[in-house]
């Protein structure tokens, strides 16, 4: 697949200059791409509160309509801001961190959730829970990253109860030809090569294609933790007409993590040769910065993906108002999980002077087929003088997932020293697997209609509303390999999701909002739940958000500010009559505000930034320990800090060289329920210098975390693992655009 990319790449480059340039037929993706340049600084409303975001709405709203929190990320400021995958992609948004969990790369945490509260769509489409489906690929293939804040299921289904993140890939542009190419290289022996080409047909006709390649000793510096990630995008666009186009697109993404990255693992104090305050526990365990580089997982242990996606889109625009959308999805895709998924610290003796670690084993695949099928009817006209904008649709999807889950006690394993891990080959027998050993086989069918409305009352005054229902038919099969027995359940879920809000231009380029909305999730993925989490019904979950998005000062300068509260009822907990019973009804909350601003002063300088505080706790959760019911009401949940800041500054001299800095701050989270397990809050700085060094080439210089930050940046299967940022870095880049 790696020669596979460089091979695309290279045709596209060799065809530039042999396709005809054909007719110059222009619209607004071909303004934004004349305008585009490697270097943002003093645009024009620059939060882009005047685009339309799909994730928001499919009214064609723009984000100052849209009565939520809409953040757009585009790919010129990924690439200014220096972020190369998803994982560091979503944790730039202001209110999110991200982590890269073995078995859920780059998974999100936002407004006081985590895991498949956040769903992940690429154009729009959501395959399944993002704990599934999400890997930390590269981001060179999308325009922009689009994150709609607070409850979505009325949009996209079940799963969205903390928002989404919507990946939209790079848009074809008619009658126009163009290269883009990245190349990068920098510490850890990591380098990245990426190119993108867009080439006219005919006046009717464009095709595009983009591919990336990156690999990495470690992207974390971690011992035999080789890392690599490809990808191959192409498509296909017609347009005979103003009235009527057609997309064709096939993805195609790969990854692996040798020696899958397990985190830090905790050990006690007295232990430690270079104890830190990064992370502290009640019972005394600490990070051992002695340990950052040390990798525990036996050699040929790996986690990895190969995932195709076919896609296509249909728009018509039918006339008076009326248009209709078709989208049809085919995806595929193979996962691996093959890792020592926890580690147990044992005190040293004779054999292990420094310690031992006793580490339980996983072997865990997937093989994933999912296609989807939606159209949306959309109305833009005026009802009694008032303007009225309508879309009704229908989608159904399915999905065929197989799930092999084996896994070993600890004593599967050697001890391996804490300091000096001996190199331990893989298991290669099956023999092993006494814990678990099942293989899940499900069907998910689902079929949903959905409408939404947006009024206009006044023609500042708007009305926005939607509704959704779900009819979701699960027949899950869970199969003991040892024996062959078999445990089946085919629950059904219909849920109905809504929404109300409102906005109002209030004068002066100040728009308010707000809204209510409701939405669902399952207490765990579906495609991965057991038989007992699948017979659970889906939680509750309802939101009220209010808040203002501002433009002014010619438009140099835009601000968004919001406050919400988001409840969630019906999470697992113990039963209080039968601590033997897991049962539904627990509840859990976020409250909090965010704010974000960007402003550019004067040409050469552009200042932006967002902070976010999120009070975030169980209301009723009870857990038992050691055969003890313990209650957790009032804890906060697990990866959740209080306080998130990110800042950015970059200054242009004489309109050549561009200085840039950076800043991400996290509070303190934990790492377990019983908020035993403390991560201290961390500051990372990033800085750049970029210089054009031709009319289309430029070269830039980037250092990360600058002072060498020792930092905990998220915690993943056992609560004694944390994962610590990567060191200090430097790189180099070479853009160009022709």
């Amino acid at each position: 697949m790696i020669r596979t990319c460089l091979l695309a790449g290279a045709a596209a480059s060799a065809l530039l200059p042999a396709v005809p340039a054909g007719a110059r037929t222009r619209d607004i993706a071909t303004e934004e791409r004349a305008e585009a340049t490697i270097v943002v600084t003093g645009q024009r409303d620059p939060l882009r509160l005047n685009d339309q975001a799909q994730a928001g709405s499919r009214l064609g709203l723009t984000i100052r309509e849209t009565p939520a929190s809409v953040e757009v990320l585009t790919q010129d400021e990924m690439q200014v801001r220096g972020l190369r995958t998803a994982r560091e992609t979503f944790n730039d948004v202001v209110g999110a961190i991200a982590g890269n969990v073995p078995g859920n790369p780059a998974v999100v945490s936002l407004r006081g959730f985590a895991g498949n509260t956040v769903s992940i769509l690429q154009d729009g489409v959501r395959v399944s829970a993002s704990t599934v489906v999400q890997r930390d690929g590269n981001n060179w293939h999308y325009d922009r990253v689009e994150v709609l804040k607070g409850p979505a299921s009325v949009l996209y289904g079940e799963g969205a109860l903390a928002g989404v993140i919507n990946k939209v890939t790079r848009k074809l542009v008619l009658g126009e030809r163009h290269l883009d190419t990245l190349l990068s290289a920098g510490s850890f022996d990591t380098v990245f090569a990426a190119g993108g080409v867009n080439l006219p047909v005919s006046s009717t006709i464009a095709v595009r294609a983009d591919a990336s390649y990156q690999r990495s000793d470690s992207l974390y510096d971690v011992d035999d933790n080789d890392t690599f990630s490809t990808g191959l995008t192409a498509s296909a666009l017609w347009r005979p007409s103003d009235r009527l186009s057609l997309l064709v697109a096939i993805d195609h993404f790969e990854d692996r993590y040798d020696a899958t990255y397990q985190g830090l693992p905790l050990i006690p104090g007295r232990y430690a040769l270079r104890s830190t305050d990064a992370v502290t526990s009640a019972n005394g365990l600490v990070a051992d910065r002695a340990l950052r580089r040390r990798n525990y997982n036996p050699r040929g242990a790996y986690s990895g993906a190969d995932e195709t996606t076919v896609r296509s889109r249909l728009d018509w625009a039918i006339g008076n108002g009326w248009t209709f959308a078709l989208d049809l999805t085919g995806y595929a895709a193979r996962r691996a999980f093959l890792l020592a998924d926890s580690q147990t610290f044992v005190a040293p003796t004779p054999a292990f002077p420094n310690g031992s670690f006793r580490q339980s084993y996983q072997d865990f695949r997937h093989d994933h087929q999912f296609w989807n099928a939606r159209g949306v009817i959309g109305n833009d006209s005026h009802i009694a003088g008032l303007r009225n904008r309508l879309s009704l649709g229908v989608e159904h999807n399915d999905t065929d997932f197989t799930s092999l889950r084996q896994q070993a006690p600890v004593t599967a394993l050697p001890a391996v020293d804490v300091r000096n891990p001996a190199a331990v080959p893989v298991p290669t027998t099956t023999a092993i697997f006494t814990t678990t050993n099942v293989t899940f086989d499900s069907r998910l069918r689902q079929t949903s209609v959905f409408a939404e409305d947006a009024l206009n009352l006044t023609p500042r005054w708007l009305l926005v509303g939607g509704v959704r229902r779900d009819h979701m038919a699960l027949d899950r099969a869970t199969i003991q390999n040892a024996t062959g027995a078999v445990d089946r359940n085919s629950p059904t879920f219909d849920p109905i999701s809504w929404r109300a809000g409102t906005t109002w231009d209030a004068a002066g380029g100040l728009t308010l909002y707000a809204q209510y909305t409701t939405a669902v999730s399952p207490v765990s993925s579906i495609l991965l739940a057991s038989i007992a989490n699948s017979r659970f019904r889906l939680t509750k979950g309802r939101a009220y958000e209010a808040g203002f998005k501002a433009s002014g000062w010619g438009g140099r300068a835009s601000v968004t500010g919001a406050a919400y509260r988001i409840e969630q009822k019906d999470i697992l907990t113990r039963d209080p009559n039968n601590l033997a019973l897991t049962v539904q009804g627990g509840r859990q909350s976020s409250q909090g505000v965010e704010l974000s601003a960007v402003v550019s002063p004067v040409k050469a300088l552009r200042l932006s930034g967002g902070v976010s505080y999120t009070d975030a706790q169980y209301d009723e959760l009870f857990e038992v320990v050691g055969g003890t019911r313990i209650d957790r009401r009032g804890n906060r949940p697990i990866n959740i800090p209080s306080t998130t800041v990110n800042a950015s500054a970059l200054y242009t001299i004489a309109d050549t060289v561009t200085l840039g800095g950076f800043l991400r701050h996290a509070s303190a989270f934990h790492t377990d329920t019983a908020n035993t397990i403390r991560v201290a809050g961390h500051v990372v700085l990033d800085a750049s210098l970029s210089l054009p060094i031709a009319p289309q080439a430029t070269v830039t210089l980037r250092g990360r975390n600058l002072t060498d930050a020792f930092y905990g940046e998220y915690s993943g299967y056992p609560t004694t693992n944390v994962y610590i940022g990567a060191p200090r870095s430097f790189e180099i880049a070479l853009a160009t655009r022709f």
